[in-house]
Formats: C-alpha cells, structure tokens, sequence
C-alpha cells in the first residue's frame, strides 16, 4: 500500500544522475565558449549554486550572461541533453514501476525541459508521467513558485495532505512549504556538507538513500 497518492518528483539528481554527467559538462563548455577566463569552476562550487540560487540566477548574477549569451548557453545544453540519457540512481526504477502498479500518481517538477524528461521516463521506467512541470514553464512559473504544485492538485483532484514533494535542493523545499505539503530530501545524489546542513533542518524527511524513499513510501 502507498502512503501518499502522488509524488512530485524532481528529476535532476533526484531520479537520474545527470548533473555530473550533462548538466555540469554542458555549463563548462558554455564558460569555456563565453567567459574561458573562468573556466576553474568546480563540480561542488556549481552544486553549492545551483542549490543557493537557481540556475537562472548563475546565469543571469553570477556570470553576467547578456540574452544573446543565453541562446549560445541554451544551444550548448540542449546538445547535451539530447545526446546523452542519463542513468537512473540504483532502485529507482523497482519503486517507481511499483508505486504507478499501486496507483500512485507521478508528477515531474524540474529545471529540466519535458522532452528530456518523457524520454528518460520511456527509457528507463517505460511510462510517462502524469504531469511534467519543466524548464519551458518559464521563470516566472517554475518552481520554487508553487504553480506546478497547484496545478496538480487541480488535475489530479488531490488535497496537500496526498501529496510528497521529492528533491534534492532547496527550490523544491521551498515550493513545498508554500502549499503545506510534505518534502523528503533525496540526499544520494552528492555530499555537499553546506547543502546537507541546511536540508537536514528544513526537510520533513532526509533520506540518506534510495532505500529510504522505498521505506517511506509503502506500507
């Protein structure tokens, strides 16, 4: 038996292990491309980041990136996606596959683009998700901003109380704690001691593996 009807799952580092292997390359080849004089930047300094600010803030405080440099960024990232499909953590795919035989409800809530998202699902778990909320939402609707958490309450016809947010950083947290709905950190994806800290206080449930989501969310 599933103890929550829907899961609001984020997908980068939650699901897949993709920063190390597309995301983070992607963004050094966009340094090197549009500011080679800061190409030092480290895979833990970048999660620190992507934790405290959001990518869109890297992009826009942090490196200065005018809109004509975001199309380069976005081009090269969009290479990257495309071209590689990232692996899903170990026991990913057995709780995932059993939680949907269950009857659970899945929702992708992500910086991620959709396309990417459906494929890796098809891929790796062979269904699609319910609702995926992704990067193409634009910022003013992404998450933390609680729009893909009301609208799956809406179509899903779902209160707060039926609902787990899963993620490994702060954005999702913070989504979460708008509406009042449960938030478990998946802490398998990397060791930052900052983020850790931090997710520890803040999180309903800090999950240390992938076993323990399995442990939370069945009976």
């Amino acid at each position: 038996m599933i103890t929550y009807k829907c899961l609001l799952l984020d997908h980068d580092d939650t699901i897949v292990d993709s920063t190390r292997t597309v995301h983070f390359p992607a963004f050094l080849k966009t340094l090197s491309t549009l500011r080679p004089t800061k190409t030092d930047l480290t895979f833990d300094v970048f999660i620190e980041m992507c934790h405290e600010l959001g990518f869109e803030k890297i992009c826009d405080e942090v490196y200065h990136f005018d809109s004509d440099e975001m199309k380069i960024e976005y081009d090269i990232w969009k290479q990257y996606t495309k071209a590689t499909i990232p692996s899903p953590f170990e026991g990913i795919k057995e709780i995932l596959q059993t939680y949907k035989h269950q009857g659970g409800k899945i929702v992708v809530v992500s910086h991620s683009e959709s396309s990417e998202i459906r494929r890796d699902y098809i891929t790796h778990f062979g269904f699609e998700p319910d609702l995926v909320f992704g990067w193409e939402l634009g910022s003013a609707l992404r998450k933390p901003n609680p729009y893909p958490l009301l609208q799956t309450l809406e179509k899903l016809h779902l209160n707060p109380e039926d609902c787990l947010v899963l993620d490994d950083m702060k954005l999702g947290l913070e989504m979460a704690q708008c509406m009042n709905v449960d938030f478990a950190c998946a802490a398998w994806s990397h060791t930052n001691e900052k983020i850790r800290s931090q997710m520890i206080k803040s999180s309903t449930y800090y999950l240390e593996t992938v076993l323990d989501l399995k442990k939370l969310i069945f009976k």
